[in-house]
């Protein structure tokens, strides 16, 4: 039985959705022939990605930080220790992106969700083979991928493999400077010029199976994923410290290392439709991730060595979940959907850290745990109050236990807490037949800590070996037991207008206010594993917090407006963002990491008479400074990134795409100055700066569907 995929079009769907709603379906995701999803979603309304240009990163949703923005794969949040560079764009089928957050999908989406759908069999072709090659700083990539569908009776089979090698540079230059606070006089200046060079492969696969019961009553899905990432990397680093009272830590650093990472997840699903037309849905998942890494780093000084730092580390994540949910037409015009769902996360964080063979933060234990157990329930209805107003309305309730390992014989940290979050999304036209809306959303989210902040066992700075103490800029890190989850009131207002063809003109508001805002502080700290006191970064609840905004988006094709314009289509968006908080004085006491806007604008033209297509879009983001306290900041330097690509169709089974990214390639710069003592007890604002170089990427790919 094949699939066929009769469903709407990208824009359809967004425009019958009730809660807002942003589709993008496989031709954007292939437009640009990108080889990471960090690298389509940037491109879109809102988005930005975490990094420097052309390395990935962590993706954010408004500006806002990690762990704001929900990440669902097939509608099931991503398990522990996946990261979304771990899928290639080759095996997603199109991308949903929510603003705010519904009962159903979860409300662990301050900043919104995006759902990722996995290729599944709608491809009539049999195969879809592509084969890659790309260049940067004059060092060859290759990737390939392969999609197979097979329909078979009531059997439908769909899996993606994809392969990849790479070597990058990912080399920096960090600079620091001590200025007394009394008379400005600089008593320290270092330079930290590092050369890294990373090479690394991974297999990717994704599957899924399915069988269709007789009518189409029941169907029930396998869906396995297997991921596998290694590398290894090599550093060299030169220290010149032009003035200080005391001599630099090193004068040279070798650091040679290597790392793996692994998942192995396995979801089932089982649908069965009843006689009244609703529907079930049971959902189970058990997986398991694993990241392995060591490394060994020798400084000199004088010629001679003068420290070695071998650091060995596994880390294992455990997961399971499993979800009912019951789908029911009552009194003809609602949908109601009702569901409970309970999901266990397990982290396993084991450590051997030698100092010159002698071994550290032995009061910690090998071996650290944190765990979590969640608990959801909740209740959905969508339906058409007039032919004018259609509401969603949703009551989500949750609860988590977090439990975190201290040192040894300390009992662990537990913490437990309940959020119930009222949800209501409402669609007004004044037309019924026209092409325009209105969205209005008034909504409660909340964010838990991640597992990784709640472990106590502190990673050491390598610039300032313990016992002694370290400086403002180079903190131990740690985490916090004690963590609290983040609460949120939020509303979404937003006008579409849909023009001819597929386009669309959409201005979107909204504002969230936050409670228990968790944020990383670097502090002065007694610790048990030195004899001086050391400056530590550990997450923190520090208050309340506020952040709001304006996004824009226009997408069309000219030729639909304007009969004898060339068919050139247009894709543009800029967002604006503002927030402060509250416990910290401004000015630019903005949530971490958020900038003040971010614009994208893209245009495609497709030759008349050829197959050829020509396209490039332009990514625009800001500097910044952020104040953390008031002896504490924050900077990140502006990011300009243009890409273009070419598409040359041969015929219907045949196609060749040629992109080049990051064309404006220029340094990457972030930094911060905190105020404190320094090494002697001497007042000083302490400033550091790291500069990264970004490069030209240029891909070649042949796309072949057999």
């Amino acid at each position: 039985m094949n699939i066929t995929g009769n469903r709407p079009d990208d824009v359809q769907e967004r425009r019958q959705s009730t809660a807002s709603k942003i589709v993008i379906g496989r031709e954007e995701i292939d437009r640009f022939g990108d080889s990471t999803l960090g690298d389509v979603l940037r491109r879109l309304p809102g988005v930005t990605i975490q990094g420097r240009p052309g390395r990935g990163g962590a993706i954010r949703m408004r500006g806002l930080g990690n762990g704001y923005t929900q990440i669902l794969l097939d509608g099931e949040r991503v398990p522990p220790g996946f990261s979304l560079d771990s899928l290639t764009p080759d095996q997603i089928e199109r991308i949903e992106i929510l603003r705010a957050p519904t009962a159903e999908t979860g409300a662990r989406a301050i900043a919104g969700t995006i759902n990722i759908i996995t290729r599944d069999g709608y491809n009539k072709r049999v195969n879809d083979v592509r084969l890659n090659a790309a260049w940067e700083n004059g060092r060859i990539q290759p990737s390939a991928s392969w999609t197979r569908n097979i329909a078979e009776g009531a059997w439908t089979i769909n899996y993606s493999l994809s392969a990849y090698h790479f070597e990058r540079n990912n080399g920096s230059t960090t600079t620091t400077v001590d200025t007394r606070l009394d008379d400005d006089t600089v008593t320290l200046e270092q330079r930290d010029e590092g050369k890294v060079r990373v090479r690394g492969e991974g297999l990717h696969a994704t599957g899924r199976l399915q069988w269709r019961g007789e009518g189409g009553v029941d169907t029930v899905t396998l869906t396995p994923i297997a991921f596998y990432n290694r590398g290894t990397y090599q550093g060299h680093s030169t220290l010149t410290q032009t003035v200080g009272a005391l001599p630099a830590p090193f004068d040279t650093s070798e650091t040679e290392g290597d790392y793996a990472s692994s998942l192995l997840r396995l979801n089932a699903q089982w649908n069965h439709r009843i006689a009244s037309g609703g529907r079930i849905e049971w959902r189970a998942g058990a997986g398991q991730s694993r990241a392995p890494s060591s490394s060994v780093r020798t400084e000199t000084t004088d010629g001679s060595v003068s420290r070695t730092l071998d650091d060995t580390r596994q880390s294992r994540d455990t997961s399971y979940s499993s979800s009912f949910k019951l789908t029911e037409t009552i009194f003809e015009h609602h949908s109601l959907v009702t569901g409970a769902e309970v999901e266990s996360n397990n982290r396993v964080d084991s450590r051997t850290t030698l100092q010159d063979g002698v071994p550290l933060l032995t009061e910690f234990g090998d071996t650290l745990t944190a765990s979590s157990l969640r608990f959801a329930a909740y209740a959905q209805d969508e339906w058409d109050l007039t032919p004018n107003w259609s509401a969603h309305a949703g009551l989500r309730w949750e609860s988590i236990t977090t439990r975190g390992s201290a040192e040894e014989g300390q009992p662990d940290a537990k913490n437990r807490s309940e959020v119930w979050s009222p949800l209501l999304h409402a669609v007004w036209k004044p037309d019924p037949k026209g092409r325009d809306q209105v969205r209005f959303s008034l909504t409660r989210s909340y964010r838990s800590p991640p597992l990784s902040s709640l472990i106590a066992r502190p990673a050491i700075n390598t610039r300032y070996p313990v016992p002694g103490p370290n400086t403002p800029t180079q903190p131990d890190r740690a985490g916090n037991p004690d963590l609290k989850p983040e609460l949120a009131t939020g509303f979404d207002i937003a006008v579409e207008r849909y023009l001819p063809g597929s386009g669309l003109l959409s201005a979107n508001v909204f504002r969230r206010d936050i409670t228990n805002y968790m944020r990383g502080v670097t502090t002065l700290e007694t610790v048990s594993y030195a004899t001086s006191p050391r400056y530590v970064l550990r997450q923190q609840n520090v208050g309340d917090a506020v952040t709001e905004g304006l996004e824009l988006e226009a997408k069309f094709r000219l030729s639909d407006l304007w009969e004898e314009a060339p068919r050139l289509d247009v894709r543009t968006n800029v967002s604006f963002f503002r927030s402060r908080v509250k416990s910290v004085p401004g000015p630019d006491n903005r949530l971490d990491q958020q900038p003040d806007y971010t614009a994208n604008l893209g245009l495609d033209y497709r030759f008349r008479g050829a197959p050829f297509t020509l396209g490039g879009n332009l990514n625009w983001t800001p500097g910044y400074l952020t104040r953390i306290s008031d002896t504490q900041t924050a900077t990140i330097g502006r990011k300009l990134v243009a890409d273009v690509y070419g598409l040359w169709t041969f015929s219907p089974t045949v196609a060749l795409r040629v992109t080049a990214s990051n064309l404006a390639a220029h340094d990457y710069v972030t930094g911060g100055s905190v105020d404190g003592p320094d090494l002697q007890g001497v007042p000083v604002r302490e400033t550091s700066q790291t500069t990264a170089p970004t490069y030209l990427n240029v891909q070649l790919r042949l796309e072949l569907k057999l």
